[in-house]
């Protein structure tokens, strides 16, 4: 093992999408972007893909290096108008148009996917008296942290000072498997029989370990075995059993 651990993920949309994710989040006008402000948030988020050595895709960098060139733009001198016919064209017009395009798009599917869901809530059987728990059971959702709540709430993990302590030239061999990883984190819900924290399950300093990890709960969560919860922005993200 070389200590390098590279992982493709599926979760991620598309530097668009983490660009939405933030205008929501800041609460900003999309059509008056602050480029100063969601660059060093974009940029965030792309670091700590790198510090888990996500195999990001190529876009993600050339959208960072798109935010670099409006942000510089942003920044020079503005030329004088001399005419009132003269337009001076927003470096972010661009990119605004983009995400406003994006945004349609991706509200469209989510409607025709919440139809989807209706439609697949319709059963021709006779008919049959719903226990209140079964009825409960079923419209339980995953939960209301996006995967990019999760990339932010990683971020705060390396940012403790422990994170940063140097590293050996050695690597530690510490050798587990995602399923194995799995099942250590639904052992240690089920120990405590209570909600715990998202930082509680990286105890160790550890890069491979840490992969690991993020990736079992994403897992999990796929499986729809845990769910995530964060009551506001910014406050911790909270994980518990999702019961069949």
């Amino acid at each position: 093992m070389n200590g390098t651990y590279e992982v493709k993920l599926d979760a991620f949309e598309g530097p668009l999408d983490l660009l939405l994710h933030l205008v929501n989040e800041l609460e900003i006008d999309i059509y008056d972007i602050p480029v100063a402000e969601i660059t060093e948030q974009y940029m965030e988020y792309v670091n700590t893909m790198q510090k888990i050595e996500l195999n990001i895709a190529s876009e993600y960098l050339v959208m960072a290096a798109t935010l670099l060139e409006i942000k510089s733009a942003m920044l020079l001198p503005k030329k004088e108008v001399i005419s009132e016919d003269e337009y001076e064209e927003d470096p972010r017009e661009e990119l605004i148009n983009r995400l406003i395009e994006y945004r349609k798009y991706k509200q469209a599917a989510e409607d025709l996917q919440e139809k989807e869901l209706e439609e697949n809530q319709l059963y021709t059987r006779s008919p049959f008296q719903f226990d209140k728990d079964v009825i409960n059971n079923e419209t339980n959702e995953k939960g209301d942290v996006s995967i990019y709540d999760l990339l932010k709430a990683l971020n705060k993990v390396f940012e403790r000072k422990h994170w940063y302590a140097p590293l050996d030239t050695k690597v530690s061999r510490m050798e587990i498997s995602i399923e194995e990883r799995m099942d250590q984190i639904l052992l240690k819900i089920k120990q405590t029989n209570k909600p715990i924290q998202f930082d509680q399950l990286f105890p160790f300093p550890n890069r491979t370990h840490i992969v690991t990890t993020f990736l079992a709960i994403l897992q999990l969560i796929k499986d729809r075995q845990i769910q995530c919860k964060q009551e506001k922005h910014f406050q911790p993200i909270i994980i518990s059993r999702l019961e069949a």
